[in-house]
């Protein structure tokens, strides 16, 4: 944990809806003038694209489910080492995994090399003075035996829709982005079951914030679900760790519709999670960064 340089992670699976976590936190840096060094959680995995499917067939010849869920296909221990060495001096190492061709170019002309989508970037040392380090990926908050990545985050988001819904929305992904089949798609989350619920969940006991999105339609077989629910047919739980000191009235004051469900949770309507969440994570920032003023 540091004062001085401020670590924040959103973490979630999968078509979880962590990008529109971090759209919210852009746009309150943008706003706030808050220069953020950006990490991203697949920079950390152990394998690239083809690599990983070479481990996926020799891990099924030994019984085994290898997935993007687990410490045996990321480095948990260098995200905990980034986060550590960020907080005690500002600095650490940074890459990117490469998901299309547009950020193959894009990155080939920054380094002068030929890297093609699935690879990753070199490690490059970031020099830049920034105010907070920001990630957003799968495991913000993962631990295993060896390593608790928990331990060096400031402010910690969860983004975690009930099960159901994140299938629904993995599937219609992959299927309309990626051109899997709806038998493949089947076949990755029961390759992560295992690692879904030994290291992503516990992950959601750690997080200073949840956000929850419920539907509010029938999502009972993902499998066969034609569309994906709509905000305006959700509700967002939003569950806060330490719950003294946030002021539940102005929230339910400046939220229509919203109401408290236990005395550490508030639920919103999901057309209203993006100013939801402006409403809470502004404040929790500006505190992260007077204490790092006060630090100097």
């Amino acid at each position: 944990m540091s004062a001085k340089h401020p670590v924040i992670a959103v973490t979630g699976s999968s078509g979880a809806g962590t990008t529109t976590v971090k759209r919210a936190f852009e746009q309150i840096f943008f706003r706030e003038k808050i220069s953020p060094l950006i990490v991203e959680g697949d920079s950390f995995h152990k394998f690239d694209r083809a690599e990983m499917k070479k481990q996926i067939a020799e891990f099924a010849k030994q019984g085994k489910n290898l997935s993007h869920f687990g410490p045996e296909a990321n480095h948990f221990d260098l995200i905990a080492e980034t986060f550590k060495s960020y907080g005690e001096t500002g600095k650490c190492k940074r890459r990117y995994y490469l998901h299309s061709e547009e950020e193959a170019i894009e990155h080939n002309g920054r380094l002068n090399t030929k890297l093609t989508p699935g690879q990753f970037t070199p490690w490059e040392a970031i020099a830049e003075q920034t105010d907070l380090l920001f990630y957003e990926g799968l495991h913000g908050g993962a631990a295993d035996k060896d390593v608790d990545v928990s331990k060096f985050v400031d402010l910690l988001v969860g983004v975690v829709p009930i099960v159901n819904l994140e299938w629904i929305q993995k599937i219609h992904r992959d299927n309309a982005e990626r051109g899997y089949s709806a038998e493949a798609i089947v076949d990755t989350i029961m390759r992560r079951m295992d690692d879904y619920v030994h290291f992503i969940t516990p992950q959601f006991s750690r997080t200073h914030v949840n956000f929850q999105r419920v539907p509010t339609v029938d999502t009972s077989n993902p499998f066969i679900a034609r569309d994906i629910p709509t905000p305006d047919e959700s509700f967002i739980v939003i569950r806060f760790r330490h719950p003294e000191g946030v002021d539940f009235p102005y929230l339910l004051n400046m939220i229509q519709d919203s109401f408290m469900s236990r005395r550490n949770t508030i639920v919103v309507p999901g057309g209203k999670m993006g100013f939801a969440m402006q409403l809470i994570l502004n404040p929790l920032i500006h505190e992260m960064l007077e204490k790092k003023r006060k630090s100097k």
